[in-house]
């Protein structure tokens, strides 16, 4: 990509306006725009964006609105810009986006980052830096459009972990959803409490902070997101609601082995959370035959998610006729054997270069 390369966002709360400083570092003109004129006004002040009007020759769509407005927003940009764009969105439910949108040059997405901080003021260049990005390729998604876009997530410091779009929405329930509503309801049961003991909200040491921090997020966006994904919601609760209905039958009971037992595989899990960066002598580098024809990205980047293997960097190489083209992928080399061989055995020629 070259110095020239241009960016357009629509929708410039706190993620859309993170994604533009984002790329701005990476060298990228951004141009933005929003429904609240005011905040495109404080936008263009504080360098946020360069200007408003919608660039036709931009390289690239970034939809940051609530999830309802993404299909419309994503349509219109892709009308609008050339054959050669591409467009992605940060929505944090993805199943009805990726249904609805058979465009190739659509690659939905979602940044698993955020703040307790609100709009502009809480944006941050760095709010990707280290952070795990989503992306829900379609069968109709083009090779090329995914590459691009997974590498401008790599600029902004993210690694990307491509997932089935119903995958991710029944995932981010526990991992995203359900923990909010979990911080929210201790956080009004502790306020509530506080009316008659108002020293309880001067107990609340670290762990409580840390269990209600994401509670003070914009009260404003969640409902679309958690409504949208209801399903995966409701059923994550009811799983969470038995598992604290048994924690209470044992502290109830006095089952000190019980509830031992139930603190330590916790804590073993928590353990085992994935933190460790992976060196680039650690990667091996695969070469891909893919054809042209729909759906054999998504098998790719799926199969990848079913072994929890992640594409550290990815790009295309197209052959001379066009018909089909090389995929160059990065991962880790621990996983690497696996993954050649699952791949090979959906019909898939694998090179593998180191």
């Amino acid at each position: 990509m070259t110095s020239s390369k241009r960016a357009h966002v629509v929708g410039l709360g706190l993620i859309g306006s993170s994604v533009a400083r984002a790329l701005q570092r990476a060298g990228w003109t951004v141009t933005g725009d929003d429904l609240d004129e005011s905040v495109v006004t404080e936008a263009l002040r504080v360098g946020v964006i360069t200007d408003v009007p919608f660039p036709p020759d931009a390289d690239l769509g970034v939809v940051a609105t609530p999830a309802g407005a993404v299909v419309e927003v994503a349509r219109r940009l892709l009308d609008s810009l050339s054959p050669h764009a591409v467009v992605t969105d940060v929505a944090g439910v993805k199943e009805t986006i990726a249904h609805d949108i058979a465009d190739p040059r659509f690659v939905p997405g979602h940044p698993m980052a955020g703040s307790e901080l609100r709009g502009l003021a809480g944006c941050r260049a760095d709010m990707f830096e280290g952070a795990t990005w989503v992306l829900t390729p379609t069968p109709s998604t083009d090779p090329r459009a995914y590459a691009t876009v997974h590498h401008v997530i790599r600029e902004m410091g993210a690694h990307v972990v491509a997932l089935d779009a119903g995958d991710h929405d029944r995932l981010v329930a526990l991992a995203s959803h359900v923990p909010h509503l979990l911080a929210g309801a201790l956080m009004n049961e502790a306020a509530v409490a506080a009316r008659e003991d108002a020293v309880l909200l001067q107990l609340a040491a670290g762990g409580f902070r840390d269990m209600t921090r994401i509670a003070a997020g914009d009260p404003l966006m969640w409902p679309d997101v958690l409504l949208e994904n209801r399903r995966a919601v409701t059923s994550t609760l009811d799983d969470v609601i038995a598992r604290l209905e048994s924690l209470r039958r044992v502290v109830a009971e006095q089952d000190r082995v019980g509830l031992e037992g139930t603190l330590r595989s916790a804590s073993e899990a928590r353990r085992r959370l994935p933190g460790r960066a992976v060196s680039a002598e650690e990667l091996a580098y695969l070469r891909v035959e893919i054809a042209d024809r729909p759906g054999a990205l998504a098998t790719i980047t799926t199969t990848a998610s079913d072994r929890s293997v992640n594409i550290f960097d990815i790009e295309i190489a197209h052959h001379v006729e066009g018909r089909s083209g090389t995929l160059l992928l990065s991962v880790d080399e621990t996983v690497a054997d696996g993954f050649v061989e699952s791949l090979r055995s959906l019909g898939f020629l694998v090179v593998r270069d180191k």
